[in-house]
């Protein structure tokens, strides 16, 4: 989510026909910095922030103390999407990745989101276009450099 902030597209993500939820720990952690307006900005255009019930905060501290390459965070949003029908992970995080997947959850990460963006027609392929290049620029993000320029080359000759 700190990567569709950076490369100002979560105004656009919440407008895909999708429920995005979040789970209310990560939602203070992530947002840590965002100003409380924003905050309630997010929630009014879609953001749902759920509060997990007690047997996914087991589940999510079982996955914890298995896989030590998660973060807690990482654990509750596992949690989370473990309990909702058809969910789609999206996370950055190879680690978790691979424990989705092992847990028949779907997942993506921001790639498939900036695709979506584009096959819904939610966002512009310029506005695409200088989101991926700031991504692919920035040395914080981590994105694999031969589907980020072709993604950036496919938009290019849109504009």
């Amino acid at each position: 989510m700190i990567h569709l902030e950076k490369a100002a597209l979560l105004n656009a993500v919440l407008k895909l026909p999708y429920t995005f939820v979040m789970p209310d720990a990560l939602f203070e952690d992530e947002w840590l910095g965002l100003a409380e307006s924003d905050k309630k900005m997010l929630c009014d255009n879609g953001l749902e922030v759920r509060e997990l019930p007690g047997p996914a905060v087991t589940r999510a501290a079982a996955h914890f103390n298995r896989h030590k390459r998660l973060t807690l965070n990482d654990c509750f949003a596992l949690a989370l999407a473990q309990d909702i029908d058809d969910s789609i992970l999206l996370t950055g995080d190879s680690a978790l990745r691979t424990v989705a997947e092992r847990n028949g959850i779907e997942v993506h990460g921001i790639l498939w989101v900036t695709d979506e963006l584009e096959s819904h027609g939610v966002a512009s392929p310029l506005k695409l276009h200088d989101a991926l290049r700031l991504l692919h620029d920035d040395p914080l993000v981590f994105l694999p450099d031969d589907e980020v320029l072709r993604r950036i080359r496919h938009l290019a000759r849109l504009l």
